[in-house]
């Protein structure tokens, strides 16, 4: 090219995506080195020391695509369905929800919360996206945060009603366009 171009912003994108590039390699060591044994430890010692019953399970079939997992588990959801006329039933079963640590792709780690759900009632909420953190961001204070928050979505799930607290305080009243129930002057 015999003409100098001027190439504008491009130089600083092209240095800010190698920046990036250069970030996934080093977020991706740390998983292994540092945030896996990390989530299991923390998570395995908030398990034994609530009791709470749940298993760690680590999910790394892809590399660098890698999770752990706090799961509840399965249990009987106590409702049986009436297969026929003869007195069988079948039991629906409950999964009772997990908290979930996802490596992605660029090595920084999503947090999700998912929801218990009864196998054939209803539809089963898609997962709750907590954070997506870098790898020195995630510290074991974050983790009890995130059980805190987990614990908090499946009490709600379990204690569900139509009276939400936010409701109760904004003084919602589905009768008469969010008046007041009191008679007229």
């Amino acid at each position: 090219m015999s003409k100098k171009l001027d190439l504008g912003s491009l130089p600083a994108q092209v240095d800010r995506y190698k920046d990036l590039l250069q970030n996934t390699i080093e977020y991706r060591k740390k998983w292994p080195e540092e945030l896996k044994p990390m989530l299991i430890e923390t998570l395995e010692y908030i398990n034994e020391e609530t009791n709470l019953g749940g298993t760690v399970e680590v999910k790394d079939n892809i590399e660098n695509l890698e999770s752990v997992v706090f799961n509840l588990g399965r249990s009987s959801s106590g409702l049986h369905e009436n297969i026929d006329d003869s007195g069988i039933k079948r039991t629906m079963i409950k999964s009772n929800g997990a908290l979930i640590y996802q490596q992605l792709f660029n090595g920084k780690v999503m947090v999700m919360t998912l929801n218990p759900v009864i196998e054939g009632y209803g539809e089963p909420k898609p997962p709750k996206m907590v954070e997506i953190l870098r790898p020195e961001e995630l510290k074991q204070a974050f983790v009890l945060r995130h059980m805190d928050i987990f614990l908090n979505d499946i009490s709600e799930w379990e204690d569900y009603d139509d009276d939400a607290p936010e409701k109760k305080k904004q003084g919602f009243n589905p009768i008469g366009f969010n008046r007041p129930l009191e008679d007229d002057e």
